[in-house]
């Protein structure tokens, strides 16, 4: 396990949004969005709750991993020439 990336957990509030509506449906509940308001509000104070950085980019880890992953295949392919 590569322990370099950034120690502070990151997760898209939406994705939590979208997980919620789809436990709902898949419990024969028909969730709508109305006048409650904006989901993702209580979405990113539940992830705060559990200690996880809301970040609209998502997970920092995997864009970390990413950014990793992708410097490796230049390296591999412009070494290469």
């Amino acid at each position: 396990m590569n322990h370099d990336g950034p120690a502070e957990e990151t997760y898209n509030p939406w994705t939590i949004v979208n997980a919620v509506f789809h436990h709902l449906v898949d419990q024969g509940l028909h969730p709508t969005f109305s006048n409650a308001g904006d989901p993702g509000v209580p979405a990113a104070e539940m992830l705060r709750a559990f200690g996880i950085t809301p970040a609209a980019e998502g997970d920092a880890r995997i864009r970390h991993e990413v950014t990793e992953q992708l410097a490796a295949l230049r390296a591999a392919i412009l070494d290469d020439k």
